[in-house]
């Protein structure tokens, strides 16, 4: 699930924050490169409309969005306060937006096809009420509520947070809702540091600097596969950020790019061998080398079979993906899955 709208671009300006704005373009691009995909495989991502976004956050948070010097504190980006709202909402917020639409339908495709990708998305700084750490929508929890709603049979959501940041806003927004499992693996000493957040991770692993290829994926493997050993859920959402890699400015960790691709692997086979759904959003990763890996890891994961058409039609009438892919766009014109 993709559009060229996620792209965040004006006047430089969004080179002000270590974030590669333009990441999910060019991985797209690489996996076009590298023949995987082409445009009719790509899913439109639509934008989240005020309807939408309501089904979790309050009118008053997206109210206090019409303020730019709220979207500068939210997006650490001081000079955005200074722009007319109107700019702001179109360059800033609108393709943030976006992303959250994709999160959405990749969730409801996600159970219709037993995986999905949302090249964007993952804003798990950002809760109902709250927004933080360039996170202005809480995309997962959004997500994971409009299909406890609206699709039949889903009634149990299983969070696996692998950003190197602790997942404060969807840990709040789920703090009291036992259909949700969240396990979070994060470095210890960096942002949030939410303490009471904390409270709803289910299966907490906290990190020490420069943690290393080595012990990092045997923790993720161990508790990914203790996680869903404890709780069978109806659909995993993976925030699979790449700000673990070794030399991000924010993440603090020390694993390397082939690290990432198997801990991705790690995860797929688990939601696979047990038949469980998965959505995975891109979420963190502020190094230029970023959009490479993420790339490559969705190449890696079609190589082994983990996502392929014939997984992607596995018990569907329509034996061409092409053509439901298709029919999927038209199916979530309507985001609200009504």
């Amino acid at each position: 699930v993709y559009s060229p709208d996620y792209n965040i671009t004006f006047m430089g300006l969004e080179k002000l924050h270590p974030f590669d704005a333009g990441k999910w373009g060019k991985v797209i691009n690489f996996l076009k490169e590298e023949k995987l995909i082409a445009d009719d495989l790509i899913v439109q991502a639509r934008e989240a409309t005020d309807e939408d976004l309501l089904v979790v956050h309050t009118r008053r948070y997206l109210n206090k969005l019409k303020w730019s010097f709220v979207v500068a504190t939210i997006t650490e980006i001081p000079p955005v306060a200074f722009l007319p709202n109107f700019v702001v909402q179109r360059k800033v917020l609108k393709p943030l937006r976006t992303q959250t639409g994709g999160t959405i339908m990749a969730g409801k495709l996600a159970v219709d096809r037993g995986w999905a990708i949302n090249v964007g998305g993952g804003f798990h700084h950002c809760s109902s009420d709250k927004g933080g750490g360039f996170c202005a929508y809480a995309d997962i929890t959004l997500a994971i509520k409009f299909l406890f709603e609206r699709v039949q049979g889903v009634s149990k959501a299983t969070i696996i947070d692998l950003d190197a940041h602790q997942g404060n806003g969807h840990e709040r927004d789920f703090m009291d809702d036992h259909r949700v499992y969240i396990m979070d693996v994060y470095n210890r000493y960096i942002y949030p540091g939410d303490g009471f957040a904390k409270r709803a991770i289910k299966r907490k692993v906290e990190l020490e600097w420069g943690t290393e290829d080595t012990e990092y994926l045997q923790k993720v493997h161990t508790h990914v596969e203790g996680a869903l050993n404890e709780l069978k859920p109806d659909i995993i959402v993976y925030n699979a950020g790449t700000d673990i890699l070794d030399g991000d400015p924010l993440g603090g960790l020390a694993i390397s790019p082939q690290g990432i691709v198997k801990r991705d692997e790690v995860v797929f086979k688990a939601a696979r061998r047990r038949r469980i759904p998965i959505l995975m959003v891109t979420s963190g990763g502020y190094q230029k080398r970023t959009a490479r890996i993420i790339a490559d890891s969705i190449l890696n994961l079609h190589n082994l079979g983990l996502i392929d058409k014939e997984l992607a039609t596995s018990g569907a009438e329509n034996p061409k993906v092409e053509q439901m892919i298709r029919d999927s766009a038209k199916d979530l014109t309507n985001l609200s899955l009504q």
